[in-house]
């Protein structure tokens, strides 16, 4: 039985040093996110500098936000993102039936803790968001989504959570 118990020992302290070694290496290489599939670490050139017009972010379909997950690893995913009045927003749609933000682990992630970091193009940018509770702020931001989108048109706004992008 002792052997038996040693093995196992061997075995699981090889695996979590596989894991060990494998997360350290994703720090150090990031792993964005693709399509659907979330990711961890973002890395690129980290922009310092404040931002006081996200306008040059139009030209990007899709971007990618890291979150702080409760267990300490990063979550990261790709999602739409909007210049509006110079200021930047995230959007995060809803399914019918959908409950906010209980549905969305990069939602409960930031409503938990505001802080991300965006990686747009090759730079990231460490930030906090802030849910738009204002309903016109919010109603300014998704027509500039539908210019920006015009394939993603939305009857039904009330599924649609808007974050804004502190300055800073």
């Amino acid at each position: 039985m002792r052997g038996r118990a040693k093995t196992l020992l061997i075995l699981v302290g090889a695996l979590l040093a596989c894991v060990a070694v494998a997360l350290v290496t994703l720090r150090i290489v990031g792993l964005d996110p693709k399509d659907r599939r979330p990711g961890l670490w973002l890395t690129g050139e980290l922009v310092t500098k404040p931002v006081t017009d996200w306008s040059f972010t139009d030209k990007y379909p899709t971007i990618f936000v890291q979150t702080r997950s409760w267990y300490g690893l990063p979550h990261s995913v790709t999602t739409s993102c909007t210049a509006h009045d110079g200021q930047l927003y995230l959007t995060s749609v809803y399914r019918p039936g959908g409950q906010f933000p209980r549905d969305r682990l990069w939602n409960r992630n930031i409503v938990r803790d505001p802080h991300v970091r965006l990686k747009i193009g090759d730079q990231v940018f460490d930030r906090t968001v802030a849910l738009v509770t204002d309903p016109a702020e919010k109603d300014a931001v998704l027509q500039t989504k539908a210019q920006k989108y015009p394939r993603q048109q939305l009857s039904d706004t009330s599924r649609v959570y808007v974050f804004r992008v502190q300055p800073g």
